[in-house]
């Protein structure tokens, strides 16, 4: 049903009622009614008519503003994310590109291809230009898991982290389409897509785990590797992401650990329904 159908059924709805009881009430029930109840009739039967039908309609009415709101406020959204990852690239992303050619000149003219204090301060441009174009894509392509099976979508970042990176991924997932909320789906995966992007980008992985199942109150989803874990040298870009995990898992009422065992770091998300 359209907008302008539901306007037209809420302004005739009561006249058509009313008519039609003036009509039945004069042509069939003046014997047995009274013109004094039949007045009184009047407005209680627009009344109950209202109630059953009108209501109905106000909240169809109000669902599809609802819906167009949100429309509009996603279209914003998306014009605000498109219009900063615009200024990242013609800005930031500029810069960082001419700084690393003039690097690089400096490289050659100064001959600092074996400095090891160069090495770092080269691998440090790397790390932030890497930062700052997936940045500009995430901006631009906005996730949007429930546009899409959550579960295909989840194949398609594991598939994409190993054929990209030459990484031996081992999962064992067991999570489901209807075990989580749309909600907790999105943000589970946002979590799951940040660790991954922080242990090809910084740990020196040649191995990841995945391990996602339902527990008797939640679920748990743990993230393993076998690179070099965190320490205070750890690029700030990690320790941004991990960040947003806190602030993610937070938000949700998860709790969010980060361990070293056997060689192994461990990033662990666990849900914990209240008792």
């Amino acid at each position: 049903m359209t907008y302008k159908q539901i306007k037209w059924l809420i302004l005739l709805i009561p006249t058509i009622t009313i008519g039609i009881w003036e009509f039945s009430r004069h042509t069939f029930f003046l014997p047995y009614i009274s013109m004094e109840l039949g007045n009184w009739l009047s407005p209680l039967i627009v009344f109950l008519v209202t109630m059953i039908f009108l209501l109905k309609l106000f909240n169809l009415l109000e669902k599809m503003q609802e819906e167009l709101k949100q429309e509009k406020a996603y279209k914003a959204a998306l014009e605000e994310r498109e219009k900063i990852a615009r200024e990242l690239h013609d800005g930031i992303a500029q810069s960082l590109f001419l700084l690393s050619v003039k690097m690089d000149r400096l490289k050659k003219a100064a001959r600092l291809e074996d400095n090891e204090a160069y090495q770092k301060i080269e691998k440090t441009l790397h790390h932030v230009n890497q930062d700052v174009r997936q940045a500009i894509t995430n901006l631009r392509h906005a996730p949007e898991p429930h546009m899409l099976p959550w579960e295909q979508l989840l194949n398609e970042l594991i598939q994409s982290v190993k054929e990209e990176n030459d990484l031996h991924v081992i999962t064992y997932w067991e999570l489901h389409e209807n075990d989580l909320t749309a909600k907790e789906k999105i943000e589970l995966y946002a979590c799951l897509k940040e660790a991954l992007m922080n242990i090809t980008k910084h740990a020196h992985a040649s191995r990841i785990w995945i391990d996602a199942r339902m527990t008797e109150t939640g679920f748990i989803c743990q993230v393993k590797d076998d690179g070099i874990g965190f320490c205070e040298e750890t690029p700030k870009a990690a320790r941004y992401g991990l960040q947003i995990m806190r602030d993610r898992t937070e938000e949700m009422g998860w709790a969010l650990t980060f361990n070293r065992r056997n060689g192994q770091t461990i990033v662990e998300i666990k849900k914990e329904n209240a008792s």
